[in-house]
C-alpha cells in the first residue's frame, strides 16, 4: 500500500509540471493596457499557445473588448466589456484574436489594440539523452543512487 502510494507520487511529481505548461502573458509587460503602444511589436517573437493566458492590466477610463478582424480593423466595439482592469483571458481555441480599448480614440487614433495568432497546445518538451558517465563519475554516481534509493524507500515507510 505504501509502495503504491510512494509510486503514484513520483508520478505526479514527474508528470504535473509538463501538464502544466501553459504561458501568462502580460499584455504590454510592464506598460500594461494603455495608449500609445506598439502591441504589434509587442507581441511579434511571442508564440501563443491554447491554454496560454492574456493578462491585460490597466487603470479606467480604459476597457477590454474581445471583437472579430472587421471590428478590430474599424475599432468598432461590441458586446459587452470587460472593465475589472486586471482581465485574464484564456485562450480556448486556435486561430486570430482581436482585443481594442473601446474608450474614445483610443484604438482609432492611439493605438491601443492587439491581434495575435494562437496556435495548438505546446508539445512536451523533448528530454534531453542523458550523457554517459566517466569512469571517475561511476563511483561517486553508485553511491549518490544508493542514498537516494535509501532515502526513497525510508520515504515509503513513513508514509505507510
Amino acid at each position: 500500500m505504501a509502495s503504491s502510494h510512494f509510486i503514484a507520487f513520483a508520478l505526479v511529481t514527474i508528470i504535473l509540471p509538463t501538464l502544466t505548461m501553459a504561458a501568462e502573458h502580460i499584455v504590454g509587460d510592464d506598460k500594461g493596457w494603455t495608449v500609445n503602444f506598439n502591441y504589434t511589436t509587442w507581441a511579434s517573437g511571442k508564440v501563443f499557445h491554447v491554454g496560454d493566458t492574456l493578462v491585460f492590466k490597466y487603470q479606467p477610463p480604459h476597457n477590454l473588448y474581445k471583437v472579430d478582424g472587421n471590428g478590430f480593423k474599424n475599432c468598432v466595439a461590441s458586446g459587452e466589456p470587460l472593465t475589472s482592469g486586471n482581465d485574464i483571458i484564456t485562450l480556448g481555441s486556435t486561430g486570430k484574436k482581436w482585443y481594442i480599448c473601446g474608450f474614445g480614440n483610443h484604438c482609432s487614433e492611439l493605438g491601443q489594440k492587439l491581434v495575435i495568432n494562437v496556435e495548438a497546445e505546446a508539445p512536451a518538451p523533448t528530454p534531453t539523452p542523458t550523457p554517459k558517465p566517466n569512469a571517475a563519475y561511476g563511483l561517486a554516481a553508485s553511491g549518490y543512487q544508493i542514498i537516494v534509493a535509501a532515502v526513497a524507500v525510508v520515504a515509503g515507510m513513513i508514509v505507510a
